[in-house]
């Protein structure tokens, strides 16, 4: 089986394009955003990832001008914008719902921030034109919204945002009334386009799926915090908390873990189903210390790995390409998930069957915290 990458960041980051320091959001008495800092590199594509109730609206909010801050500074390419009124900001929002005019075109709609601005008739249709051809409406100007699709009509608010010319976007969950099919073509359309045209995008979803298609960052919100921000390959395999480890992705948790050894490059812990080496030293804060084992991170192949335990296959589902085994820990019957590819000339392992299984250091996690 292959090894996963997990060698560490893909992504390098440019100066901070919009920098956040100490932002809090109250609302009465409850904190909606506790004060968190957070840094928006020029260029990139960030996405503030997490459940309902997680405040990541609220903080896209409080950027856009739409929920003034209890406490904090906002910073655009250092010029502090937290008290500039909405139509002042740098920048340009796509909502859920596009807000599109109704009563206006598709090249009205997309012309109509440069319109109001008296540019030039000259001028307005060239960059209508180029920004129709960015999103690929060239052909549908003249329809009126209510004749669009969904993601024709994304597409169009799109436009619209970019006809500006602003260095960010903020993107309020605009895919969230698409279909599933819809929603991953408009994914990788979102994503060339941030891509061609070099602008930074600033997006809000619950969905991680669509985070990690999309973006170069993520951070990661829970209860009004910053829970932790990485590429996606680092919130994949190195989770810091039992939440990301949960919420980015299904995992097998193993506790309590106790730490018999470490050094700079590898940790060595006990648990109640073994004693395992895990890749990297131990988080400064040990409460709540957790193993973190993803479902495809077990192979068969015990022999060849590092780590191994044996199991009772409890169940057998074949899904397509993946095959999902259910396997029973024999002495204290925690139940763990294993993931692995289908292949069509071998004999899947029977129900109460004994099976060993293996993973390497790289493909687990320590973790600590709560899950929620």
């Amino acid at each position: 089986m292959a090894k996963p990458d997990t060698s560490g960041p893909d992504f390098e980051a440019g100066l901070p394009l919009l920098s956040i320091r100490g932002l809090g959001v109250r609302f009465g008495t409850v904190d909606a955003i506790s004060p968190l800092d957070l840094d928006v590199h020029d260029g990139e594509f960030l996405t503030i990832l997490g459940p309902s109730g997680s405040g990541k609206t609220t903080l896209l909010r409080a950027i856009a001008g739409f929920q003034p801050p209890s406490a904090g500074r906002i910073e655009f390419d250092g010029r502090d914008i937290a008290d500039l009124p909405i139509n002042r900001r740098p920048f340009n929002t796509v909502f859920q719902d596009y807000a599109l005019f109704p009563h206006m075109t598709v090249r009205e709609n997309v012309g109509f921030g440069l319109r109001v601005r008296g540019t030039t008739r000259k001028l307005l249709n060239d960059r209508v034109d180029d920004a129709l051809g960015i999103v690929g409406l060239e052909e549908l100007d003249s329809r009126y919204p209510a004749q669009l699709s969904g993601g024709q009509q994304q597409r169009t608010a799109l436009a619209r945002a970019m006809i500006c010319e602003p260095r960010l976007i903020l993107l309020d969950e605009p895919l969230a009334a698409l279909d599933a099919a819809l929603r991953r073509q408009m994914q990788k359309f979102l994503k060339s386009v941030q891509r061609q045209s070099g602008i930074t995008f600033l997006f809000v979803t619950h969905d991680q799926s669509e985070a990690i298609t999309m973006s170069d960052r993520i951070c990661v919100m829970r209860a009004g915090s910053i829970e932790q921000i990485g590429t996606p390959r680092e919130l994949y395999y190195r989770p810091k908390s039992r939440f990301v480890a949960a919420f980015f992705g299904a995992s097998n948790i193993v506790e309590p873990c106790r730490i018999e050894e470490s050094r700079d490059d590898e940790t060595v812990v006990a648990t109640p189903v073994g004693t395992f080496s895990v890749k990297g030293p131990p988080p400064e804060d040990t409460s709540g210390l957790a193993l973190a084992i993803r479902p495809e991170a077990f192979g068969t192949d015990a022999a060849s790995r590092v780590n191994s335990l044996e199991f009772e296959v409890a169940a057998v589902s074949f899904v397509g390409s993946e095959t999902i085994t259910e396997l029973r820990h024999r002495n204290t019957s925690q139940m763990f998930t294993m993931k692995t590819r289908s292949d069509p000339a071998a004999r899947p392992p029977e129900t109460g069957s004994l099976l060993r299984v293996g993973f390497d250091p790289a493909e687990c996690a320590l973790v600590t915290g709560a899950e929620s």
